[in-house]
């Protein structure tokens, strides 16, 4: 194979194989001159380095004839090293393609992998002459050709939407019935036992926390810790190896393959507000020497800092037009090159930032609304960063949803029992409407959860008061320090019968609420059998048994009640579109007569008047909606809410209808049940949803 280069194409960016030859492309506005670098196929010898012969508006390329997919390659980048002015190039560091399509080698840690001389006086104003290559990763020239069959889109309509989010590795490493070498990886995620339990669930999606290859951080190393939760990306196109049973790309496109057959989409969560090259004083492993000052804002009055809104120490530049470009194409990748069905954008604010802070209408936003291809998949935001005014719940533009941490913080407080609650879980209840209806936004915008990987599991919110993540390393000041959570009597475990009866109800009365809501629920995995993480709410370092799922839990037989209660809600709700209504629902509609659409009552089956709900001593609340079918009747769906301490008899507001009692989380082996005299005893800390169907009659329209 010559090294001799011609000149090549400016598109598309990255490294093409077009079965003659492979064609380099990339951007950089400040350098001189871009090397391209070739390896040999361990990575660890260096066998050729040549300029890329031609620069075109900014973008570097050359064409290397006869090259062919599974060449290992870098760059290195010449340039002016004046980072008091945002420059940091330094060509003894190899550089990571940001197109790069797959990854060889791993970060191995040492101060060449920096661009300055690490403990000198003069800090990150010194340079070093070392050669990085050895301790940096390669990319790998792919061949993408896969055979995707008959792979047809699942499609879920958001409001039938039911979410799991699970980490690939810790989903997996503890499934025993699951070939040891595939346990952690993209092939035991989509296996058949895994696909049985989605199915026997009834999720319809699975969100994967980040799978773009990321770097495990040197202080993380150096105290015998990892990133688990990989939000720390080096490459925005290459999955992680960890996750690959065998080292071939199409594992994870075999995955999601199989999980479309079984009408389960996939949603990826996704870093593009930093990168692992953190701070100033950061490493130089890709971006920072190819071009720092386009790739990273800087502060304007000192461009030798970068401006932290991620609080990770860098934050990426969306407001530059070709790195704005590169997100773009690493999500369109994603869609076409491996079929995914949509991404939560983590810090999503970040992403939406121009030099006047959060805009709805920023670049990122335009660009992606706009496009043919990512418009049509499930856009899904983290609506807050550490910047100024960094909390933008409810305020991003149409087709995107967002993660309501008002619905988890709202439902943990009042199942705990906290007074002044009624009117806000009201609010959270039917779809959050004060923070999503505008714009034409639908229900679905709101992400309903009460647990998520960041803080507790649903099992820790319900058994631990204070955080207990002294294995983090940081003295236990990381993670949330309120978490709205109750350990009712015993902090951790305990074999008392009933605080665990407490425990359990609180729980069962919070995933009730979750799948009861108007908008898009989402299940955290493990939480459907009571995993705990042992009061660890910000589990990011622990790669093991902390963070795994543990599947016995499953096997217990309260694991195994409390999955079949999941189970039950998740299909009530499919089974009854009024429990996930498409629009937001005000009371202003009668489906039947003296029957608004959505109504709120006490236990007596009254009203709840202007002044209740400002009584913080009330806790109680029934919430009653209603929508008519094309036949004419009319179901009518009845919610009973007890967190106080003390069973309670609830009496059904009119009309008397003949009832059925659906589902009871005091009582959540309990078949259905009718309904007599129209009372229902709603144990303690539990809930009862129940259905009364009215016969066909004409509706009244217009009522306020």
């Amino acid at each position: 194979m010559t090294t001799t280069l011609e000149p090549g194409s400016p598109y598309p960016l990255g490294a093409t194989w077009d079965g003659l030859g492979v064609n380099f492309a990339v951007f950089s506005g400040h350098a001189d001159q871009i090397d391209l670098c070739l390896f040999d196929p361990s990575g660890r010898r260096e066998i050729a380095r040549t300029p890329l012969p031609e620069c075109t508006d900014e973008v570097w390329h050359g064409y290397l004839p006869d090259a062919r997919a599974g060449l290992l390659y870098g760059f290195r980048a010449h340039g002016t090293y004046d980072p008091q002015h945002g420059h940091r190039f330094n060509p003894n560091k190899l550089l990571l393609d940001p197109y790069a399509k797959q990854l060889s080698g791993d970060v191995r840690w040492s101060d060449a992998l920096f661009g300055y001389r690490v403990n000198s006086p003069r800090a990150d104003l010194s340079y070093d002459r070392r050669d990085s290559a050895p301790g940096m990763p390669k990319g790998v020239v792919t061949d993408d050709a896969f055979n995707w069959g008959d792979d047809r889109a699942p499609n879920t309509p958001w409001d039938q939407t039911v979410i799991y989010e699970a980490h690939v590795r810790g989903l997996t490493m503890l499934r025993e019935d699951i070939r040891p070498h595939e346990r952690g990886t993209f092939a035991a995620l989509a296996s058949a036992q895994m696909i049985e339990h989605y199915k026997r669930l009834g999720i319809t999606a699975v969100e994967l926390l980040p799978i773009h290859a990321f770097v495990q951080d040197r202080i993380l190393v150096e105290k015998g810790l990892r990133n688990y939760w990989g939000y720390n990306t080096l490459s925005f196109f290459a999955p992680e190896q960890r996750y690959l049973s065998d080292g071939s790309l199409n594992e994870l496109k075999v995955a999601v393959r199989r999980l479309h057959a079984a009408g389960i989409e996939v949603i990826l969560d996704v870093v593009y507000n930093h990168t692992a090259e953190g701070s100033e004083a950061g490493p130089t492993l890709s971006f920072r020497g190819l071009d720092n000052a386009s790739y990273y804002r800087l502060i304007q009055t000192d461009w030798r800092y970068c401006v932290n809104d991620t609080g990770c120490g860098n934050t990426v530049n969306l407001s530059h037009p070709r790195v704005l470009q590169l997100v773009m194409d690493s999500l369109r990748y994603w869609v076409e090159a491996y079929h995914v069905d949509g991404f939560r954008f983590d810090l999503g604010v970040t992403l939406g930032r121009e030099t006047h802070g959060f805009d709805p209408n920023s670049g990122f936003f335009d660009a992606i609304r706009q496009d043919p291809v990512l418009s049509r998949v499930k856009l899904i935001s983290e609506p807050w960063d550490i910047g100024p005014g960094g909390y933008q719940l409810g305020k991003h533009p149409p087709g995107f949803a967002e993660w309501n941490d008002k619905f988890r913080d709202s439902i943990r407080r009042f199942w705990r029992g906290d007074s002044g609650q009624r009117q806000e879980v009201a609010a959270r209840l039917s779809g959050s409407s004060d923070l999503f209806d505008h714009r034409f936004r639908k229900p679905w915008s709101s992400i309903n959860y009460a647990a998520s990987h960041d803080g507790y599991t649903l099992a820790d919110a319900c058994a631990y008061v204070q955080r207990h993540n002294l294995a983090n390393g940081e003295d236990n000041r990381d993670g949330h320090g309120e978490n709205y959570s109750s350990n009712w009597g015993v902090e951790g475990p305990t074999d008392d019968p009933e605080i665990l009866e407490t425990r359990a109800r609180v729980a069962r009365g919070m995933l009730a609420t979750v799948f009861f809501a108007n908008g898009s629920p989402m299940l955290l995995a493990g939480d459907e059998f009571g995993r705990s993480q042992g009061g660890n709410n910000n589990a990011y370092a622990q790669d093991n048994e902390t963070s795994w799922v543990d599947w016995s839990a499953g096997d217990t037989e309260e694991g195994r009640a409390l999955a079949n209660f999941v189970a039950r809600l998740i299909a009530l709700r499919k089974t009854h579109p009024v429990l996930r209504s498409r629009r937001f629902l005000h009371g202003r509609e009668e489906p039947y007569p003296s029957v608004l659409d959505i109504a709120w009552f006490d236990e007596k089956g009254l009203s709840v008047s202007a002044g209740a709900w400002n009584d913080h001593a009330e806790r109680t609340l029934t919430l009653r909606r209603a929508e008519r079918r094309s036949d004419g009747s009319t179901p009518i769906l009845t919610l009973m809410l007890n967190p106080t301490a003390e069973d309670r008899v609830f009496t059904l507001p009119p009309p008397a209808l003949s009832t059925v009692a659906l589902i009871d989380s005091g009582r959540p082996e309990a078949p259905e049940r009718p309904v007599e005299d129209g009372v229902v005893q709603v144990l303690a800390r539990a809930a009862v949803l129940t259905l009364s169907v009215a016969p066909a009659r004409p509706s009244r329209r217009g009522r306020s």
